[in-house]
Formats: structure tokens, sequence, C-alpha cells
């Protein structure tokens, strides 16, 4: 059986561990996120999901965590001037991978996000993506030992030196801040994304199925809620456990009271005045 691109690629990237890495997992109440989300899906007629909301509070997040925001080039940590995320994208029922990338995400609304990735994706799925169709047609073709060490090159000259290759579809810092995927779709719990060495990211976000289970609230009950788990794969040498935290403590922010992020509040009938 004729190996994939995905298969080709996973095995020739593939090394042992040889840079430390801090692995962290949050677990969120999604009950206001979730009622936020069916506000903008009802209020602006784009398919708003919780994938778009991680990744706004992520946005937000490295803004207040700049040190993982960049690359380390030459041995020397170098910050980067945008806060740009990619979203992994399964394509052929899950037996490729590509990547969707958002710039400026802190600077666009979930709704704008929203409308931005969905024309990503159709432009992936449709096959119309020159630079995915650039950069996986040879690979299609060629024997992972060869493909080993052209992508740790177009990894470096890429994702460290940001320089792009127009001829094989690579652009400039392709995997921008952060990588973040959703396995929850495909009814996982949880789980951490892999580091990818050709990608040279500092974090990576693994976005789990959202499920309802015990929590305990603000009056110290305990009742039944929606919840949300996410994980995150860090390069040490970027940050340690203690940003690490201003991290997730963003993140927590952005959760407990998302309506912030449209003015309103924090509270569902601003929201419903608003329309």
């Amino acid at each position: 059986m004729a190996m994939t691109v995905r298969q080709k690629l996973a095995i020739a990237s593939w090394k042992a561990p040889q840079e430390g890495n801090i692995y962290g997992k949050l677990t969120l109440d999604a009950t206001e996120a979730l009622k936020y989300l069916a506000w903008l899906r009802e209020t602006s007629g784009e398919k708003v999901t919780i994938t778009h909301l991680v990744g706004k509070a992520v946005a937000q997040a490295l803004q207040h965590a700049p040190k993982l925001n960049g690359v380390i080039r030459f041995g020397s940590f170098v910050p980067r001037q945008t806060i740009d995320i990619a979203f992994l994208v399964a394509l052929e029922e899950g037996k490729n991978l590509a990547k969707a990338k958002v710039c400026d995400y802190d600077q666009k609304s979930v709704v704008d996000v929203a409308k931005e990735l969905r024309e990503l994706a159709e432009r992936l799925y449709s096959g119309k993506d020159e630079n995915f169709n650039k950069s996986m047609g040879p690979l299609k073709f060629l024997p992972t030992w060869i493909i080993r060490p052209l992508v740790k090159t177009m990894g470096y000259l890429s994702s460290v030196l940001g320089l792009s290759v127009p001829a094989l579809g690579v652009e400039a810092y392709p995997f921008g801040s952060c990588i973040i995927t959703n396995v929850g779709v495909f009814g996982l719990d949880e789980g951490y994304v892999p580091p990818t060495p050709f990608a040279h990211v500092p974090l990576y976000v693994l976005i789990g199925a959202l499920k309802e289970a015990p929590w305990v609230n603000e009056r110290h009950e305990l009742e039944v809620r929606p919840q949300l788990t996410i994980t995150a794969t860090i390069d040490h040498r970027y940050m340690d456990g203690a940003q690490g935290g201003v991290l997730a403590e963003h993140v927590r922010k952005v959760f407990a009271d998302p309506w912030a992020l449209s003015g309103l509040e924090g509270h569902p009938e601003a929201a419903a005045d608003a329309v």
C-alpha cells in the first residue's frame, strides 16, 4: 500500500526528543463560551465554533506572553511583529493534513476569523490552494530519505530565517506563532501535540471534546456543566512554568467572560439588547 504524503512527512521528520518541553492541561467551564458562540452564529450567520474562540483566547494570551511569540535564530530569541496562528485541516478523510494560517489573529474578531478560516479550508478542500499543491506535489513521488533533508532545510529557511520559496509553495513563517488542532471533533477527550521539527513553533495547542461533567460552581456547589479540556506543548527554551501560568490565566479569562470580546459587559442580556 502506497504511503500518503502525511505518512511520509511523519516518518521523514521524526526524531528522538532532544529539547525539553513543558506539557500543560487546562479544563475550562464552557457554559458562557457556548452561549456566546450561539449568539455570534445567530447575529452574524457565520458558523462560529469553539475552535475559533480558543484561537482568539490563545492570541490574546500571547499578547501577555511575548516570549512565546518569536523564534530562536542563531542562538538568540527574535520576537515576531505579529501574532499569527496556524490550524491543522484534515484532508482526504484524514489521510493528509494541511495548515490554514490566520495572520494578526489578535486584531480580528471571532467572526472575522471564522469567515477567513472557512474560506481557507474551502480552498484546501477544493484543491485550489496553490501553495499547498506546490509543496505537496513533489513529496508524493520522493522517498522519505530525500524528504528528510529537504523539509529540514526548507523548514529552517522559512520558519527560522523567514524566507519564502515560491517555486515550492513555501511562505515565510508558514506556521506563525502557534499551531492549533482540534481532536475533539473526532471524539477524543484530550491529548498532546508532538512538536513538528521543521515548523520551529514554540507553542502547540490541542482542543479536546466538549462534554458535560461535574463542576464546583462559584457557590461551592456541585453541578453538571459543559467542559472543555485544552492542552499545550511548549518549547522550554522560550518560557518556563510560571510564564505558562500567565498563558493559562488569560485563556481562563476569555472563557469566563467571552462577552467582553464584543464589549457586552459580560452578560447575555446585554447581547440580547444589542441585537
